[in-house]
Order: structure tokens, then sequence, then C-alpha cells
């Protein structure tokens, strides 16, 4: 059975959507409940270094649902395509949850409101 896992994307953390939410604290809302089998953060996806380590993460990885909490679920599969294709990632085991402008507990329901529906 393979894994699930939660990416925070946040916009490099100087973008003010970012600014009311604790990012710490909701990784570590999902890490402590065991939501999710792991969890990371990432300052910029979208830059070719998001690329880079979304390809080494997923390259021979088990995933079978990637959560990426961030911003528009629609501008992130476009921007994740390519990376998902170099290493055969089914794009469809992507779930982009928009956690802009949200409270550290906004986007924890944000984020629990997406595992709920994906089950």
């Amino acid at each position: 059975m393979g894994k699930k896992g939660l990416l925070l994307c946040v916009c490099q953390g100087t973008c003010p959507s970012f600014h009311k939410m604790n990012i710490f604290e909701v990784l570590n809302t999902f890490r402590r409940e065991k939501a999710v089998d792991f969890v990371a953060i990432h300052p910029q996806l979208c830059a070719d270094d998001g690329d880079a380590f979304l390809k080494e993460l997923l390259k021979d990885a088990d995933v079978d649902k990637l959560y990426v909490a961030g911003c528009d679920p629609t501008m992130q599969k476009k921007m994740f395509k390519d990376a998902f294709e170099a290493v055969g990632f089914d794009k469809e085991k992507h779930v982009g949850v928009d956690i802009r402008n949200m409270s550290t507990e906004e986007a924890v329901s944000a984020i629990k409101e997406a595992l709920e529906l994906m089950k």
C-alpha cells in the first residue's frame, strides 16, 4: 500500500497570503495525528529547485496521494506537470489545497477536508 504525503509550499515565506498561519503548526498537526505518512515544507515548488525536489521525492516512491497545500490547485497542476511526468508519477495522485490567506486553524481545516474527500 502506498503512502500519503503532505507538502506545504509557502511562496518563499515572504508572500503576505501566508502571514496569518504558523506553517510549522500546520505540518505538526498532521504529523502528530498520523493523518499522512510524511510531511515536508518547500519555500517555492514552482521554482526550478522545486521541480528537482518533486522529482527526487517521487522518483522511486510508493506514494498513493500527494497533498500539496499552497496556492491554487489548478495552478499547481500546471506547474508540477513536467516534474510528475519526468518520474512517471500519476498526476491524478496529486491533490492541491489552496491555503492562501488562511489562519493556522483554517489551513488545518482545509487540508483535513481534502484528506476526507479523498478517502
